[in-house]
């Protein structure tokens, strides 16, 4: 099919054409190596758009494609990397691509060029633009890869290695040894990696215990019969090295060292560790400071004889609580997102803390789902459940020493709502329209704060209100 396609649509000659076929016959160990798509592209004659005449998938369905798509066109405004690398001979790394399925990938590509030099075809590793770095999945080699990889490269010769398997499409650092301990293959990545931990001289050549960068002994390689993973800190380099054992089909040994520099991801890593250390020290000094704040007020409390001013206190102290509560959870958390059931968790045990102060028996049930919400807006659920609290412990018992109220958590798709529901006596909605400052303080954030609706409904059987939010 390549040779077909070539002849067809491009102007290589036989001479050119042959190399791309011997090409074509490594690229599935490629492949199987790295778990990615790898297609050969030619520049079409007279054009500026490109055709796919080879390709290999890697093995377990891990292909990012349906269908073949040999024979299939690259273009310029989808695959920017594969013409720029026919055009110029210059490999690109993880730029963004649209398949012929209309799938966005990352391509890395290298130039495949003839005898003379003259770029004659490209070869394209295509990798999903959401795979997640922490997979590593460069690490994880099959045995029988291994095997067929080291079974191509010891039957070929330096020169060969160099022009027919190019394995710099791999963002590793490749180092094959053969049975006796010296390395026969290293991709540029590896040889710029020793460059920068101080080696002088071509690592090609070298033996083992010259180039390994753990403590591992090339003979325990070869004796276990089974890869080995580790990860070391190099000066400033964070490396994870894998040696993978290969076997050849005559009985060969041979030893493939991969090695992944992790060292940007975990310097990343240890800012998040260090940005979360500090997100909890300012939480917990925040709830530490309401909480005092709180303490004042309530001392001031006790000196005010008049009954409304020592109950306006006593309201503000119950909401400094509710916002202290918030910033308690996140305090242990050290992130901005905390569990909105946990909050009002809290809540209900200070608001149940509260009714047995003034003895009444009044159970709290807090039911529903549970799900994470930024820390503003579990700020101003905290605060609004604890003012439907304190007006249901306030007015709805008033002529009772006993009852009961349910906290209903709803989460839905793009709104959540809560319900709070109480077996008091009810009130005239009209009326507490015009004299309840909790009220006021509910409906405002529910509408400001929560961009949401609020619902009352009230008898003399109990009342129900009930809220709805923006989940984002």
């Amino acid at each position: 099919m390549l040779r077909k396609l070539c002849e067809k649509y491009t102007d290589l000659p036989h001479e050119d054409i042959c190399i791309l076929e011997d090409m074509e016959k490594y690229i599935k160990i490629i492949s199987d190596l790295v778990r990615a798509d790898i297609f050969i592209d030619c520049l079409i004659k007279s054009s500026d758009k490109a055709i796919v005449v080879g390709e290999a998938k890697p093995p377990n369905n891990l292909s990012l494609y349906k269908n073949s798509v040999v024979g299939k066109l690259a273009l310029r405004e989808n695959e920017p990397a594969a013409l720029r690398t026919l055009e110029v001979g210059m490999g690109t790394s993880d730029l963004k691509a649209v398949t012929q399925e209309n799938r966005v990938v990352k391509q890395n590509t290298v130039p495949i060029k003839n005898n003379v030099g003259r770029v004659i075809g490209v070869l394209i590793m295509e990798r999903d633009v959401t795979e997640d770095v922490s997979k590593n999945r460069n690490m994880e080699i099959l045995s029988e890869t291994t095997e067929q990889l080291t079974e191509t490269i010891m039957n070929f010769s330096q020169p060969d290695l160099q022009n027919s398997l190019d394995f710099n499409l791999i963002n590793d650092a490749i180092v094959i040894f053969d049975k006796n301990g010296y390395s026969i293959y290293a991709n540029y990545i590896a040889e710029n990696l020793y460059k920068k931990l101080g080696y002088k001289d071509k690592i090609i050549g070298m033996k083992f215990h010259n180039l390994v960068l753990s403590k591992i002994n090339f003979i325990n390689i070869i004796s276990e019969n089974k890869s080995i993973s580790s990860e070391v800190t190099v000066g400033k380099f964070s490396l994870q090295i894998k040696y993978a054992l290969a076997k050849t089909s005559n009985g060969g040994l041979g030893v493939i060292m991969l090695i992944k520099d992790i060292t940007d991801i975990r310097e990343k890593e240890k800012e998040i560790v260090l940005k979360s250390v500090a997100i909890r020290e300012i939480h917990h000094r925040v709830k530490n400071n309401l909480q005092t704040i709180a303490s004042i007020l309530r001392l001031q409390s006790r000196r005010i004889e008049n009954t409304q001013a020592k109950k306006a206190f006593n309201d503000s102290i119950g909401r400094i609580l509710s916002i202290a509560a918030t910033h308690e959870v996140l305090a242990k958390n050290g992130i901005d997102d905390v569990d909105i059931k946990n909050i009002l968790d809290k809540i209900k045990n200070n608001a149940i803390r509260s009714s047995i102060q003034n003895n009444k028996n009044i159970i709290i049930n807090l039911i529903g789902d549970s799900f994470y919400v930024n820390s503003d807006k579990a700020t101003s659920i905290a605060i609004i459940i604890n003012e439907l609290l304190s007006n249901a412990f306030e007015h709805a018992f008033v002529y009772k020493d006993e009852g009961y109220i349910e906290i209903v958590i709803n989460r839905g798709i793009m709104y959540s709502n809560i319900s709070v529901i109480d077996n008091g006596i009810g009130f005239d909605i009209k009326s507490a329209k015009h004299q309840s400052l909790g009220l006021d303080i509910v409906k405002s954030m529910v509408k400001d704060k929560l961009n949401g609706d609020i619902n009352i409904e009230s008898n003399n059987s109990g009342t129900k209100i009930i809220f709805s939010f923006l989940i984002s």
